[in-house]
């Protein structure tokens, strides 16, 4: 009975956590009411040591950057991909240019002579 119990509970837990938001849509501001929430809830004769708090919040700053980081080289990458199909373009373009050119000197020279 324990089993099913904890199976049912676990199924429960996975279907109410697949309808909340992903945590990736967490941002700052919801980090400051959860640490505010721990705070309040705190037991005031045994509260949450200090490291404790700083580690979380140095957890929370170095997360922040990072999907900072990330979102900065996913626009990076965007602009050079940009660039180089615009290079590209610029390369087939010359290049189907210079073949004119030298198919519009052949034929002048051939008709010259």
């Amino acid at each position: 009975m324990t089993v099913t119990s904890v199976n049912s509970t676990s199924a429960s837990t996975s279907t109410s956590s697949n309808s909340k938001s992903p945590l990736a849509a967490l941002n700052s501001g919801d980090f400051l009411k959860l640490m505010l929430a721990q705070m309040q809830q705190q037991d005031p004769t045994n509260p949450v040591d200090q490291k404790d708090m700083l580690a979380q919040m140095a957890q929370f700053t170095q997360l922040s950057s990072t999907t900072e980081m990330s979102d900065t080289l996913s626009t990076i990458s965007s602009k050079l991909d940009t660039l180089v199909t615009a290079q590209t373009s610029t390369n087939e373009a010359l290049t189907s240019l210079a073949q004119k050119v030298a198919d519009s000197q052949a034929a002048d020279s051939s008709t010259a002579a």
